[in-house]
């Protein structure tokens, strides 16, 4: 279940995100199933980077953590996005990403959106 509450979690931040950042895109879409479909394929895949890739990374960049105080969050952060980007891109639904700064604006934001959507939603979601 907290798979499924992660999956759907990302994908409200993710569309929030594209909303409010300009140079983050969601995958155009012709109707509303087109679109909520490119939506699920991104959002899948940033589910599957967050939990594969992330926990690695942080890891690998621990004295970076420790030597910013935390601030280097905000670059693994916009790492995950763009390889996110880079890899919904291979699937055909690609959320674009137009570089770095975007990538840090957008990271920071679906941070705190996911932070608010696990705080009002009820359960356990470790």
């Amino acid at each position: 279940m907290s798979l499924l509450v992660r999956f759907v979690v990302n994908g409200v931040a993710l569309w929030l995100c594209s909303l409010i950042v300009p140079g983050i895109a969601l995958p155009p879409g012709a109707t509303t199933g087109e679109q909520l479909l490119g939506l699920a394929v991104v959002a899948a895949v940033f589910t599957l980077v967050n939990l594969v890739v992330r926990p690695v990374v942080k890891l690998l960049s621990l004295p970076f953590y420790l030597l910013t105080l935390g601030l280097f969050f905000l670059v693994v952060n916009a790492l995950m996005l763009l390889l996110t980007g880079w890899l919904s891109g291979l699937t055909g639904f690609g959320l674009e990403v137009d570089g770095f700064w975007p990538a840090v604006l957008g990271g920071l934001i679906i941070s705190v959106v996911s932070w608010i959507l696990h705080a009002v939603i009820p359960g356990d979601h470790d």
